[in-house]
């Protein structure tokens, strides 16, 4: 059991926290290694895509010619990429570059009805509750803002998307770095102490206190268990947590 006092903002992990573990490594992860050759094939040349390639690039210290034609938008090397994320994914990576195109996938797997995001039991039940009592709730996940969107917004609870205010990624900084959380609270307007932080990873709980945030450890039938140099409060359900003003 967590209480809390004085906790305005609610900033919320995604997978092992308010998702099964094994949805995220089960399905989602394996729909993006799966799609992503023929995603790139029919979608390479737009905008988007190119940005998150040149992120890729960068994140590997390459130049993005490497796979791109600088003269041609539509000319790109999918064998020769593919198989560098596909490496990439067997690594787990947190790369933005590759975050943002498993994002673009997913997307085309939200939007056709072939990926619909599962949620923990008692997570939308304590989304609504605090919601309504006039909590802001946010994520921060090392998924794409994107990928946070639309895991919210198809759901097999249907769209959940009008209950949350924010959305943060590794664009703002690593989820283990102490000066990511900080950054969040600027972005969010908030005192850090006003925030508590929800994650099943004991370094970024750590990071998050390092700042003045309020944490608490969500500890899930699936989740690895949590390194013992966290020491703080842990929950099995959002039940759980109870919020004192």
């Amino acid at each position: 059991m967590g209480q809390f006092s004085g906790v305005d903002i609610l900033l919320l992990d995604i997978e092992g926290t308010v998702s099964d573990v094994r949805f995220v490594y089960d399905v989602m992860f394996p729909f993006a290694k799966q799609s992503m050759k023929s995603f790139l094939e029919s979608h390479g040349g737009s905008t988007e895509v190119r940005s998150a390639i040149e992120q890729v690039a960068r994140d590997s210290n390459l130049d993005a010619t490497h796979w791109l034609s600088a003269t041609d938008r539509n000319d790109i090397d999918v064998e020769r990429l593919n198989a560098h994320l596909q490496e990439l994914m067997s690594t787990d990576s947190k790369a933005t570059g590759l975050k943002a195109l498993q994002g673009l996938v997913w997307k085309s797997g939200f939007e056709s009805g072939q990926l619909r995001a599962e949620l923990f039991s008692d997570v939308l039940p304590a989304l609504r509750k605090w919601a309504a009592n006039g909590k802001r709730l946010s994520i921060y996940s090392s998924g794409s803002v994107l990928a946070q969107q639309l895991f919210f917004r198809f759901t097999t609870e249907g769209d959940l998307s009008s209950l949350l205010s924010g959305y943060f990624d590794t664009n703002v900084g690593k989820k283990q770095e102490p000066a990511s959380y900080q950054r969040i609270a600027e972005a969010i307007g908030a005192k850090p102490r006003t925030i508590l932080f929800v994650s099943d990873v004991a370094e970024e709980l750590i990071a998050a206190m390092a700042v003045g945030m309020e944490v608490v450890a969500s500890v899930r039938p699936s989740n690895k268990p949590l390194h013992p140099s966290y020491l703080g409060a842990q929950i099995r359900s959002f039940s759980e947590i109870n919020l004192v003003d």
